[in-house]
């Protein structure tokens, strides 16, 4: 106990110094639990939207790719709204190699007095899509029905409230799980209800017209799973040769893009945690070095009062490893503090899907920061407090006199 009130009084009696190792530890543990959180995200994003993506090619609209790309309404949740004639998707079924084949329709809502938010609505068909489907059904027990939908997990309502597209009224019946992608901000519904929507949106003078004189049969997108056994790049040249006013893209292009970009952000964020420790280390070694002279008179007196060298050493790394553990664990809540109230815009700057881990993974990586920075903090007291301790007290004390 005594130990302990030395140690808290030598601490307390150099503010500027105890300080200035605790901030240096701070930043060592905020780059460190920020980084990771970070770099953690972006691959659980990934994973996540190869899971929800679930097809090996899309078929859209050729001005498509000037409108909106797939892979931005995937990743920012870009609203897309254009289309191509229905009878495109019997054509995709036709071309051999494709196993299955399923249609979606795109409506973006108004943000205005008729709609509740701007959204990006999804219309599918519950029998034959394998795309959204499966996703849905972990959150809704029983197939969508007329006017019913499914939100996404950042669409601001409840299940049982309703929603309002173009002054028709929709009932919310499930809430989606988070993706870390676009598909966080989307509104799922059935073909029939999609139709009904987009018949509202016209008579508000937002018209999805082609020019195929079949205006009523429309689709949006066309997800394609390929026959095991088929190559994707093979049956993607067939679809662009076979269908007309319309692209075949493959997803694993997209997912290779975008796991490019994230092994991009990956390093440079790789490359400012190194940037950050190793300035902090060099001031962190200078501030130790200072000590060494700073308190040798100090030490000198312990010294001579009867604390053994062992005894002195042990008093340092105590003072040290305890500034190292408080600057680290500042370091780790004020990461926190800084990562997760603005997810939302660190997905929006970076473009790319960002799901944040669990909260027992989040737990482990406070833990593994704290752990590593207070071990590099009394690793780089330790060589401080095995000089120290060997001062000679009479020298000291008499090139003090």
């Amino acid at each position: 106990m005594k130990h302990f009130s030395l140690m808290i009084r030598n601490l307390t009696r150099r503010p500027g110094r105890t300080t200035s190792l605790i901030l240096l530890t701070a930043s060592l543990a905020m780059s460190l639990f920020c980084g990771t959180i970070v770099v953690s995200s972006l691959r659980r994003g990934l994973s996540s939207m190869e899971n929800r993506l679930g097809a090996d090619i899309i078929v859209v609209p050729a001005e498509a790719e000037s409108k909106a790309s797939m892979k931005n309404l995937l990743l920012q949740g870009t609203i897309g709204t254009f289309y191509m004639d229905a009878s495109v998707l019997e054509k995709v079924r036709e071309t051999e190699g494709v196993e299955r084949a399923s249609a979606q329709i795109f409506l973006s809502s108004m943000k205005a007095d008729c709609c509740s938010v701007k959204v990006q609505i999804i219309g599918f068909d519950p029998e034959n899509d394998f795309v959204v489907q499966p996703w849905i059904a972990e959150s809704l027990n029983h197939q969508l029905g007329n006017m019913e939908v499914v939100v996404g997990c950042r669409v601001e309502t409840d299940v049982g409230n309703n929603f309002r597209i173009y002054d028709r009224s929709c009932r919310v019946v499930a809430k989606l799980a988070s993706t870390g992608t676009g598909l966080d901000t989307a509104v799922y519904c059935n073909m029939n209800t999609i139709h009904i929507l987009l018949q509202a949106a016209e008579e508000k003078g937002i018209t999805h017209k082609i020019d195929s004189g079949n205006d009523s049969e429309v689709v949006s997108a066309i997800y394609v799973r390929v026959l095991p056994g088929a190559d994707p790049g093979l049956v993607n040249n067939r679809l662009n040769g076979r269908v007309r006013k319309a692209t075949a893209i493959r997803t694993a292009g997209m997912m290779t893009e975008v796991a490019d970009s994230l092994n991009g952000v990956s390093r440079i964020i790789a490359i400012l945690i190194c940037a950050v420790w190793v300035l902090a280390l060099i001031i962190l070694f200078i501030v130790f070095s200072m000590m060494v002279n700073e308190r040798r008179r100090e030490l000198a007196v312990y010294r001579l009062l009867g604390m053994s060298r062992k005894m002195l050493s042990g008093m340092i790394l105590k003072e040290t490893a305890l500034c190292s553990f408080t600057g680290a664990l500042c370091g780790t809540v004020l990461g926190a503090i800084i990562v997760f109230p603005f997810t939302t815009l660190i997905e929006t700057s970076l473009k790319l899907p960002y799901l944040i881990p669990d909260a027992g993974t989040i737990v482990l990586y406070a833990c593994f920061a704290i752990m590593v920075t207070a071990l590099v903090g009394c690793a780089a007291g330790s060589r401080t407090a095995s000089g120290l301790s060997r001062v000679d007290p009479g020298t000291t004390l008499r090139e003090g006199a």
